[in-house]
């Protein structure tokens, strides 16, 4: 079984090497079948330059900007048979990579696989706020799936699929901007095979957008749009804002 990294990048010198390091330190536990993609979305920096440091990277440039053109052009250019669909902004756990091989190869019904944000930039306050958010989250996503039989739940940016069960869906869904993207896979998805989210996979990752946005907002927008996608299969909110580090 091969595994692909596919990791979209908008002006993200600053912090993508830190997420390649954790990605081939992962790799380098163990004799793993991978290849790790960077998609260059337009960037005005020095991002594809970064990645090009890598001479294991390939990357890829997508000029039409967005989350979910990014993660398309990077699906379209991999050869593996999960996906690994992982933030410029996240730093992979200890494991991460071994947990992910492990849950695909005991379980061939499985066909999409995902887990928590572990917020490390955040103080203690936040974190924990993050955590009542992730609570009342799985909650719901228990209740729509076991007792509804609709949807499933995936984290943007620590998600890993199947590549004939995205492809049996139609891949991903342009129409979405940004928010929801996660939601909308996941449901479609759920019809193909088996979806786990586990707390077995956390990754860590960056709180900037909760920072800039506040906590409560983006929980609460988040949510929303969790709901939306997975009863009305579309998103509440069209459009978003590009927060990068300063």
């Amino acid at each position: 079984m091969k595994l692909s990294f596919v990791i979209p990048a908008y002006n993200e010198e600053k912090i993508l090497g830190d997420c390649l390091d954790s990605v081939f330190k992962e790799l380098n536990h163990g004799n793993y079948d991978a290849e790790v993609i960077v998609v260059n979305n337009k960037s005005t920096d020095h991002t594809k330059e970064v990645a090009l440091a890598f001479p294991l990277v390939k990357v890829v440039d997508e000029n039409n900007k967005g989350l979910v053109f990014a993660r398309r052009a990077g699906f379209m250019a991999s050869s593996g048979d999960i996906i690994a669909n992982v933030d410029a902004d996240t730093i992979l756990t200890k494991g991460w990579v071994e947990t992910v091989f492990k849950e695909f190869g005991k379980d061939g019904k499985l066909v999409a696989l995902s887990g928590p944000f572990i917020y490390y930039d955040l103080n203690f306050v936040t974190r924990a706020m993050v955590k009542v958010f992730y609570f009342f989250g799985y909650i719901f996503y228990a209740i729509n799936h076991f007792i509804f039989n609709k949807g499933a739940m995936l984290q943007g940016g620590n998600f890993i699929v199947k590549r004939d069960a995205l492809i049996k869906i139609g891949g991903f869904d342009t129409t979405i901007e940004f928010y929801g993207e996660d939601t909308d896979i996941a449901k479609r998805i759920s019809k193909a095979g088996k979806v786990l989210w586990t707390f077995r996979l956390p990754m860590y990752t960056s709180g900037r957008r909760l920072k800039e946005e506040g906590v409560i907002m983006t929980g609460l927008r988040y949510a929303i749009n969790f709901f939306w996608i997975s009863v009305l299969s579309k998103p509440f909110t069209k459009k978003h804002t590009d927060i990068r580090l300063g």
